[in-house]
């Protein structure tokens, strides 16, 4: 018997609130800037990244650019994106 992969899309398990939460905020804790922009992408296409870009006024095409492994959003971008999340960032002592 063979065993097959399947391809998995974590785009899909981000259903709720909660979960982006939960996601973006395991990101965060890695302090991998562009580890993050990769979780923001991932969350931007559960979202729907049209809607997202509407939401924050930003192109559609940056979002795709700022928000892909190799992204580098800026502080204007990450804000905007993540508020249109309906997250906020936030700042505490380690």
């Amino acid at each position: 018997m063979t065993e097959q992969l399947y391809a998995y899309d974590p785009a899909e398990a981000l259903d709720s609130p909660e979960a982006i939460a939960i996601f973006v905020a395991d990101a965060m804790e890695t302090g991998d800037a562009a580890y993050i922009a990769k979780a923001l992408g991932i969350v931007a296409k559960a979202r729907g990244m049209s809607e997202l870009a509407k939401e924050t006024g930003l192109a559609r095409e940056q979002l795709y650019k700022s928000l892909s492994e190799g992204g580098n959003p800026t502080l204007k971008t990450f804000l905007a994106v993540v508020r249109a999340l309906g997250l906020e960032p936030t700042v505490r002592l380690r």
